[in-house]
């Protein structure tokens, strides 16, 4: 698992996409560099070479359980993907709908899997406006009073502020105009369902 690891956290800093390297590696579709990165499939030693040449990295890094603590060989920063959608039922790595890249620092890089998400209309304002790219963090859960990104009864992802409390969750909007409150049961939460894909670590404006 950590070799699959390591060679996503290479490609990142590459600012290369699954399907960039699946075809400087010869495979025939980014599903394979997507089974690797997973830890579903192994990698040979000649291969593993080929990927340390493309990424620019040592295959010393590559094999690296954590216990060298080897570094990425670059010190900027690490591009994590602009989703243009995020939808239910789609792993955030199969998702194709990619605007751009932001950076992330390496030591937060470090601490787990983030994406960028580009905020659409005015329910957060005025602390997050329209068009705002907010940086999140990968997790199936937040804190009460935590910002994150949550995906409703299928629809595309929204961003809001949860609420929790014993019968369930409430989103917030900090426009109540726009959005008034919507509590959500435990029973919705697992019906609908309500998923929470992010937390949102920061937000950055675009002008």
């Amino acid at each position: 698992m950590f070799i699959g690891n390591n060679i996503k956290r290479a490609r990142e800093l590459k600012g290369l996409t699954q399907d960039e390297l699946a075809k400087r590696m010869g495979y025939k579709s980014r599903s394979t560099i997507a089974r690797i990165e997973n830890g579903d499939n192994d990698v040979s030693q000649s291969k593993l070479k080929k990927f340390a040449d493309i990424l620019d990295v040592s295959i010393d890094f590559l094999l690296d359980d954590g216990s060298k603590k080897l570094q990425l060989p670059h010190s900027q920063g690490v591009r994590i993907p602009i989703l243009g959608r995020v939808v239910a039922g789609i792993p955030l790595e199969a998702i194709t709908d990619i605007e751009g890249y932001e950076e992330i620092t390496p030591k937060m890089a470090s601490l787990g899997e983030y994406f960028a998400l580009r905020i659409q209309g005015h329910s957060m304002e005025p602390r997050i406006e329209d068009g705002e790219i907010v940086i999140c963090q990968c997790q199936s859960d937040v804190d009460s009073g935590d910002i994150a990104i949550v995906l409703v009864n299928g629809d595309e992802a929204t961003c809001k502020q949860v609420r929790k409390g014993p019968e369930g969750i409430t989103l917030i909007g900090f426009n109540p105009i726009v959005y008034a409150p919507h509590f959500y049961s435990n029973k919705e939460i697992e019906e609908l369902p309500v998923r929470i894909i992010g937390r949102v670590v920061e937000s950055r404006k675009t002008w």
